[in-house]
């Protein structure tokens, strides 16, 4: 299945970064992709207050993706917001296109270096997948990826994993990052394909809003692909059968005892 990830510098306007998909959709599908992820907080960065730009499944935002990806006859996945408990929004991963319109709310909030998303953002309570044909696709968003846990459950159906982020910049932090998603292949065993934010031109202050880093990992966890930190696309073929083939051989998930 030929994925595209879309590697891009989300702004505090959502018309625009709409039209941003709308590009980028079109240029994936022509390259042939048949599912096309965008990262985390794809509808509006961080840094600027989310409830106003929350919105349902069923609002405006996600409903011009899912016709975006029907004109093009792909899958779309992108972050965005949708209303959370209280004044609090959810972080959500949109799946649409194909006959697919859900959503995964991010189980993991990012509690750490100094920012607390728990203040603005309602956790999830549960994994997602959805099927492609008839691939099953797991979804992680950001600080997942430091939670093995969450990667293995999935790996229980989903031979490929979907991780968007926005990730923050600091000391080691990239480093970090390439560390952890080449982790979370391996502990799966399954492919992770990793869509980042862009590093953006401008400062946000302590707001997580990207370093690039873009990245295709195999259930070995050898990265096939990688992206910098400016804005750009991954187009990649990824075999399914390799899954079946790296278990046999590192059967991990078959031999754990917790």
């Amino acid at each position: 299945m030929r994925f595209a990830l879309c590697q891009i510098s989300s702004t505090a306007d959502v018309r625009q970064n709409l039209a941003t998909v709308r590009t980028e959709v079109a240029g994936a599908a022509a390259k042939g992709a048949r599912v096309v992820h965008f990262p985390e907080a794809t509808q509006c960065r961080f840094g600027v207050p989310l409830k106003p730009v929350a919105e349902p499944l069923d609002g405006p935002w996600a409903t011009a993706v899912r016709e975006i990806a029907d004109e093009h006859d792909v899958v779309v996945v992108a972050g965005m917001f949708t209303p959370g408990e209280g004044d609090r929004v959810a972080n959500t991963t949109l799946v649409t296109g194909a006959g697919l319109h859900l959503g995964y709310d991010k189980m993991h909030l990012f509690d750490a270096f100094g920012f607390r998303e728990s203040d603005t953002v309602t956790p999830g309570e549960k994994p997602v997948t959805f099927e492609v044909d008839g691939t099953t696709i797991g979804l992680a968003t950001c600080y997942d990826v430091r939670f093995p846990e969450l990667f293995r459950a999935l790996a229980g159906t989903a031979p490929v994993i979907l991780l968007g982020a926005s990730w923050g910049a600091g000391p080691g932090k990239a480093e970090q990052w390439d560390l952890l998603v080449r982790a979370r292949a391996l502990d799966a065993t399954s492919w992770v394909l990793a869509c980042g934010q862009a590093d953006p031109d401008a400062d946000h202050g302590a707001a997580p809003t990207g370093i690039g880093r873009s990245a295709v990992a195999d259930p070995l966890g050898v990265v096939r692909e990688r992206l910098g930190g400016a804005p750009g696309t991954i187009v990649s073929d990824v075999d399914v059968r390799l899954v079946d083939e790296v278990r046999a051989k590192l059967p991990v998930l078959a031999n754990r005892r917790l």
